[in-house]
C-alpha cells in the first residue's frame, strides 16, 4: 500500500516536471501535440493488439483450451491503454512497453512464475498451522 501511495504522488510530479521541461525546449503547442499524438498512436496500437489478442483467445476456446495467457495479455493491454491515455511522457513510455508483445509476454510469464512460487512456498517459514479438535452438535 505505501508503494501505491508513493506512485500516486510521484508520477504526477514527474509528469508535470517533464511537461514543463519539454514545453520550455520545444514550445507549448508542440508539447501538447506530442502528448495528443502519443495518445492517438497508442489508441490505434491498442486496438490492433487487442483485436489480435481477442482472436487468439477465441482460437484457444475453439480448440477447447483455457485462454489464460490471452486473458492476462488483455489485462496488460488494458493497463497499457490507461497509461497511454494519461497525459504525460513517463506514463506513455510504460504504456507503449505494455503494447510490445515480447515484453508483455515476458512480464506475464515473470508475474505468473512469481505468483506460483509464492503459492507453493508460503512466506511464513513455520508453514501453515493446523488445529485439530473434536466437536459435538447440540440442538
Amino acid at each position: 500500500m505505501p508503494i501505491l501511495l508513493f506512485l500516486f504522488l510521484a508520477v504526477p510530479l514527474v509528469e508535470i516536471y517533464l511537461l514543463i521541461e519539454v514545453g520550455s525546449r520545444i514550445g507549448a503547442l508542440p508539447t501538447v501535440a506530442l502528448v495528443v499524438g502519443t495518445a492517438v498512436l497508442g489508441a490505434a496500437l491498442l486496438r490492433h493488439q487487442g483485436l489480435a489478442t481477442l482472436g487468439r483467445a477465441r482460437s484457444s476456446l475453439d480448440q477447447g483450451e483455457l485462454p489464460a495467457v490471452e486473458l492476462l495479455e488483455g489485462v496488460a493491454l488494458l493497463l497499457g491503454g490507461a497509461l497511454l491515455l494519461t497525459p504525460g511522457f513517463v506514463t506513455d513510455a510504460f504504456g507503449f512497453l505494455c503494447l510490445v508483445p515480447a515484453l508483455r509476454r515476458a512480464l506475464i510469464a515473470r508475474l505468473a512464475q512469481r505468483l506460483i512460487v509464492e503459492r507453493l512456498q508460503p512466506r511464513d517459514p513455520s508453514g501453515p498451522r493446523t488445529i485439530e479438535g473434536e466437536f459435538r452438535r447440540e440442538d
